[in-house]
């Protein structure tokens, strides 16, 4: 099933995930899944991968600078219920943030699944930009969110 996934920076320090969680909540928002990341991971990846690929959009001091300052960020990547409701409110309280198809799967929860599932996407010639996923029980569904390079194939593919 393909889903959209709110993306935003965040500030780093005590309380702020607390605002943003009570922001959601009080508007009646539930989290389905969430991840954070300190930024400077994010950067320092976007950094090493525009190295490899050699199109640099910005010099490497630029980048530098860039990691020391995003290190005061954290990337938050949330799958919620009510998606316009939560960028309506987003918007309304100044965060920045962007939006992203991906691709939302409930999986057993059994060893094998997940392999399973990440064949498949390689199978298809269907690279993954990243995954995450949590169970609450072992006799409950996974739930996987996969961001795929190709979310028209992955979302064919998967549509059952």
């Amino acid at each position: 099933m393909v889903r959209t996934e709110i993306s935003l920076f965040m500030k780093n320090a005590p309380g702020e995930l607390g605002k943003f969680a009570e922001l959601l909540s009080d508007g009646g928002i539930n989290i389905d899944a969430m991840t954070i990341q300190d930024a400077s991971a994010y950067v320092k990846e976007l950094f090493q991968a525009r190295g490899k690929s050699l199109k640099r959009v910005a010099s490497v001091a630029s980048y530098n600078s860039m990691r020391k300052d995003s290190a005061d960020f954290a990337l938050i990547r949330v799958l919620v219920d009510n998606t316009d409701k939560a960028i309506d409110l987003l918007s309304k309280h100044d965060y920045v943030f962007d939006i992203m198809p991906v691709v939302v799967l409930k999986l057993e929860n059994r060893p094998g699944e997940l392999a399973r599932i990440a064949a498949k996407f390689g199978e298809e010639g269907i690279n993954i930009n990243y995954v995450y996923g949590s169970v609450s029980s072992p006799d409950e569904t996974c739930l996987f969110v996969f961001c795929p390079e190709d979310i028209d194939l992955a979302a064919k593919i998967f549509s059952d």
